[in-house]
């Protein structure tokens, strides 16, 4: 009997989700490789070319000497250190540096372009983790249910009886909760990048790229705020760029819970519109008599 039911979940629910998350992996890995591994033999290419060309100007070096060149900045870059400008560079473990890493850290975003290089860095970041990333989910977790528990509006929106005594009230009510989460996005998804853009000199769609990525928790690392030592940066750019991701998370967390909350609402004022014109279609006429129904040509 177990085994009948075992095999009956494993056929009916975990075996097509099973194959659809595989198709779904081969379907990225096709397209990605599609994109992008032309693109990738051409910077491989072009970067052998600028190789030899600095090796023709520059006779006195060979290809050892510059490989083991290439191989100290590769460690440099691995360590956090940008190889452009100089050692007066601004220090990727200030206060504010510090607090956005650990804001990485904690919501597992780790963009991969900044980590511990000391063994008590690495042994300490570990413990931080196990610690943090608990807590950073039952913090957001609290921060989205008191959003959505001090709205009066969505509570008025939940606590309603299903049948309003006004006809437009659901329809109002649609209205506000799209209109709310709308403008929610726009301030967490939209003016960030554009700020981001301007600050960083990127287009808006790097910084929209850069807004998805941090948010999902993805993080690639190829685009990060305040990394550009050309640039000189406010203090708190960076700490400010931690907050935005916090809140930026609670925002996304309070969106997946009132999203099916207004899927749902939306499918009722369209089922109650449609009974409402079928009663008026089967209403009798001012006179009192019914309305003449139409025969079906077959009849």
């Amino acid at each position: 009997m177990p085994c009948a039911r075992l095999a009956s979940c494993w056929g009916g629910r975990v075996l097509p989700l099973l194959l659809a998350y595989v198709c779904y992996l081969l379907l990225g890995a096709t397209v990605f490789q599609l994109l992008e591994k032309q693109a990738e033999a051409q910077s491989r290419d072009q970067f052998q070319v600028e190789k030899l060309r600095f090796l023709e100007n520059y006779t006195c070096l060979d290809q050892r000497a510059l490989e083991q060149f290439v191989q100290v900045i590769m460690e440099a870059w691995v360590k956090g250190v940008n190889p452009k400008g100089n050692s007066t560079n601004p220090s990727n473990w200030d206060f504010g540096s510090s607090f956005f890493f650990a804001g990485t850290v904690v919501t597992t975003i780790g963009y991969g372009n900044l980590a511990p290089s000391t063994e008590a860095g690495q042994v300490f970041c570990v413990f931080y983790a196990l610690v943090g990333i608990p807590l950073n989910v039952v913090f957001l977790n609290h921060l989205g249910t008191g959003l959505r528990a001090h709205l009066a509006t969505l509570e008025r929106w939940e606590d309603q009886p299903r049948r309003s005594q006004t006809p437009s009230s659901p329809l109002l009510q649609v209205l506000g909760l799209a209109l709310f989460l709308i403008l929610g996005t726009l301030v967490v998804l939209i003016f960030p990048p554009m700020a981001f853009s301007r600050v960083e000199g990127w287009s808006f769609g790097e910084g929209f790229y850069f807004a998805f990525i941090t948010l999902s928790t993805i993080g690639f690392g190829d685009y990060v705020v305040g990394t550009d030592p050309s640039k000189h940066y406010i203090s708190v750019y960076r700490s400010l760029a931690a907050v935005w991701i916090l809140l930026g998370l609670a925002w996304l967390a309070l969106v997946l819970s009132l999203g099916p909350l207004l899927l749902h609402r939306c499918s009722q004022l369209w089922l109650n519109s449609r009974s409402l014109n079928l009663k008026d279609r089967a209403a009798p006429d001012p006179q009192g008599l019914p309305r003449p129904q139409k025969m079906p040509i077959s009849a």
